[in-house]
Order: structure tokens, then sequence, then C-alpha cells
């Protein structure tokens, strides 16, 4: 996951010149961003289901998971993420939950069950 930034030079880069070589002008205009959501198949050494939106939500996240699973359902994902409150939300234990059929009581998030872990702790495995 990654934020893009679209930048523009204010200044043109001056060109090489003998024993010097191109300069580039650090000032620039900011024409807003957008976050790539992407899912790299090592095995395959393929970008799978890559999604581009406006912001990187908690909702964002999940759905983006949810459309990875919908592409193979049978398939036995591992998805390695970092510790980004998002990849740790309530909402994608509740999906993983439903995708993977358990039908325990997760609890209440931040008080009990393995909810109670979420967004709250270092580490989080399902």
């Amino acid at each position: 996951m990654s934020g893009i930034q679209a930048l523009e030079r204010l200044h043109p880069a001056l060109p090489m010149r003998p024993k010097q070589v191109e300069r580039i002008e650090f000032e620039y205009i900011r024409h807003g961003t957008q976050t790539l959501l992407a899912n790299w198949h090592i095995a395959k050494g393929q970008l799978i289901n890559p999604t581009i939106g406006a912001t990187r939500t908690e909702e964002d996240f999940k759905n983006h998971i949810a459309r990875t699973l919908d592409t193979d359902p049978e398939a036995g994902w591992i998805f390695i993420v970092d510790q980004l409150n998002i990849h740790q939300s309530e909402s994608l234990v509740r999906l993983v939950a439903e995708r993977c059929r358990i039908v325990t009581d997760l609890g209440v998030k931040q008080k009990t069950g393995i909810l109670l872990f979420v967004e709250n702790s270092k580490s989080f495995l399902i």
C-alpha cells in the first residue's frame, strides 16, 4: 500500500554541462494524492487486484481484501501486512471470520474476545 503524489516541478531542470550533472529544482506544485492498494503474488510474480482510490481507510482496505478473496474464494490466502491500524480493524476481522466460516463469538472491540486485541496490540494473528 502506498500513497502516490502527483507533482509538477515549478522550474525546469538545468541541463548537464561539462563536469556537472543535471540539476533538478526542488520546488514543486502538488496536484493531489492517490492511494494504491495492491497484492503481490510471490510465486507467480504478479500483481493481483490493485485498487487505486482517494483514501486508505479501514473500509477501503476491507473492501480491497474482499475483492481479492473473490478472485479465488477457495485459495489458501496469506496476506503479509505491516502494523497499520487499518490492517487490524474490526471489520477486517469480521470479514476473515465470515470467509473462514468461523461462527464463534468474536467479542466486542477492545473489550472482550479476539476483538479485545484489535487495534490495541503490536501483533495480531487470525
